[in-house]
């Protein structure tokens, strides 16, 4: 199966830094060893909205704090390359050609390029590259809610929906704005439901349901029709 991965820059900075890399690179290597080919885009995470935050406090503009959580998401990825050894590719992926030509054995890995668009938006770019059979998104949260469970204690989570359901919560609950995408890239919902790729929404805090939303038993939300 190919499957394209949009790992949350919130799991990759929390914790010890070089265990956490290890961790999560352990979990792509399983999935290689069972026959999968990875493309895996890494989010910028709580380093991305510092810098972020102090460009906003410095009156940049929004593609100047944009850059900056580019780079942030870049700076993961060769952490993930480093933790990854010879089963990475050793170039950080940002273009949809470059999926194209360096697709095979090895683990791909990227980040941000344009301003404008999240590393989700990226990971579908990519998945439609490689003709991925899935997406999964990784995050801190356990799958997709009807509200925001953040912030809304009665939310209840969505085992099955369809990408029009997934707009609706989008557009109704999630900022828009750099390092603010949290749920998902309203630009990469509307790409993946025209690509018609199956959207996986896993809490990625433990790796094993990362693999587990490849090879089955996760207890996620999935997004199809």
């Amino acid at each position: 199966m190919k499957v394209s991965i949009s790992l949350g820059g919130s799991l990759l900075t929390r914790g010890e830094p070089a265990q956490t890399f290890r961790r999560y690179a352990a979990a792509l290597k399983r999935l290689k060893e069972m026959g999968h080919t990875l493309i895996v885009v890494c989010g910028g995470g709580k380093r991305a909205r510092e810098w972020i935050d102090i460009a906003r406090d410095l009156d940049a503009d929004a593609r100047t704090q944009d850059r900056l959580g580019i780079h942030a998401t870049h700076l993961n990825a060769l952490l993930l390359i480093a933790a990854l050894g010879s089963d990475a590719h050793p170039h950080i992926h940002r273009r949809s050609s470059e999926i194209r030509r360096n697709l095979g054995e090895r683990i791909l890995v990227g980040g941000g390029h344009l301003p404008g668009s999240s590393t989700d938006y990226r990971a579908v770019l990519f998945a439609e590259a490689a003709g991925a059979d899935r997406i999964v998104n990784a995050t801190d949260v356990s799958g997709v809610y009807d509200m925001n469970p953040k912030v809304h204690h009665g939310a209840v989570k969505l085992d099955r929906i369809n990408y029009t359901q997934l707009e609706k919560i989008v557009r109704n609950s999630c900022e828009q704005t750099p390092g603010k995408y949290r749920l998902f890239d309203l630009k990469a919902v509307k790409r993946a439901s025209r690509l018609g790729i199956p959207l996986v929404f896993v809490d990625g805090t433990d790796p094993s349901e990362i693999v587990r939303a490849v090879e089955g038993g996760h207890s996620g939300t999935v997004v199809s029709g």
